[in-house]
């Protein structure tokens, strides 16, 4: 049992790069006991920097797979190390922690920190606490300072990577200003801007996004295509439901199939469950065919919840295609 073997046994493992690091010693770094904390900080500078990489990689993917699982008191270790990269995989690995102390080193780190990347990681770890703002369960002046910060960078930041994300993150902002910072973007010829800007529709809760989502359900984009299409599970779009079954039909990138199967279950209405059912029963790859069974669990939910979308269907939406110009 690993849980039992003596945490410099995982540190020693972790400097010798002769070998690979165990996997199974991956859960190890889950809800750390603070001596092995210390252990680990001792050791820590002497790692080479691809496995403390390839190590932050592996914890972030063992996170997405287990929500039971926490890497939080590792990832606030090392939110100040020396290495951009270690920073950034930090914050992604606190991207579920609510704990209201990490807002002010976000706000520091989006301000003040000489990479780009981990700015722009702050920026769409901020948006959590907008989110939190919206609910009232963070206090009122930090919800505010969060989103005066982010508006800030949305309109002013250097890199574009950073105005992105704090775009992204203010999807969830009721203020006033936000409407005219979206609109902006979505106008943008750079489809990262539209992707961006469809990213915080999605977030909005605000059907006045509606015909901007549905018209770019076409693209040629992929990237534009995918995020209009998680949009509209997100609104819970009932105008778009014809659309995605359609697309379901012929969809072959694996990517969008998902996101096409996960707005769906959470729009539900006619014509959803026996397609979703459909398709489980044809599909031979299990990893798939729990991801469908996921949906279909999803779906059970937005069906007892009576399968009404959160804004009026509108049959009469035309179905444009907007499609924006590549930069040259």
């Amino acid at each position: 049992m690993t849980q039992n073997l003596p945490f410099l046994n995982i540190v020693e493992a972790l400097l010798d790069d002769s070998k690979p690091f165990p996997a199974r010693f991956l859960h190890r770094f889950s809800d750390m006991e603070p001596d092995e904390l210390k252990k680990l900080d001792k050791a820590w500078p002497q790692v080479s920097a691809p496995r403390k990489h390839t190590l932050l990689e592996d914890l972030e993917d063992l996170a997405e797979a287990d929500q039971l699982i926490s890497f939080d008191d590792v990832a606030r270790s090392l939110l100040a190390d020396p290495d951009p990269q270690v920073r950034a995989s930090a914050i992604r690995l606190l991207l579920v922690c609510d704990d209201p102390k990490l807002v002010p080193v976000y706000l520091d780190i989006l301000n003040n920190d000489q990479d780009v990347e981990v700015q722009a990681a702050a920026a769409n770890a901020l948006g959590q606490f907008v989110y939190l703002g919206e609910l009232e369960k963070i206090p009122t002046e930090l919800h505010q300072k969060v989103e005066e910060q982010l508006l800030a960078a949305a309109s002013s930041a250097k890199e574009i990577l950073v105005r992105r994300r704090a775009l992204e993150s203010l999807g969830y902002s009721g203020r006033e200003e936000v409407i005219p910072l979206i609109e902006a973007a979505y106008r943008q010829k750079n489809p990262d801007w539209v992707v961006s800007a469809l990213y915080a529709m999605g977030r909005s809760c605000d059907d006045r996004w509606k015909k901007q989502v549905l018209s770019q359900l076409h693209s040629p984009y992929e990237d534009i295509r995918s995020e209009a299409i998680h949009a509209t599970g997100e609104l819970e779009l009932g105008a778009a439901r014809p659309v995605l079954l359609d697309l379901l039909e012929d969809e072959e990138d694996l990517e969008i199939r998902r996101e096409l199967i996960w707005s769906l279950s959470k729009i539900g209405g006619e014509g959803v469950r026996a397609k979703l059912e459909e398709i489980l029963e044809i599909e031979e790859d299990d990893e798939e065919a729990d991801f469908i069974e996921e949906a279909l669990d999803t779906l059970s939910f937005t069906e007892d919840m009576g399968g009404f979308s959160l804004f009026d269907i509108d049959p009469e939406v035309d179905f444009i295609e907007e499609e924006p110009d590549q930069d040259e």
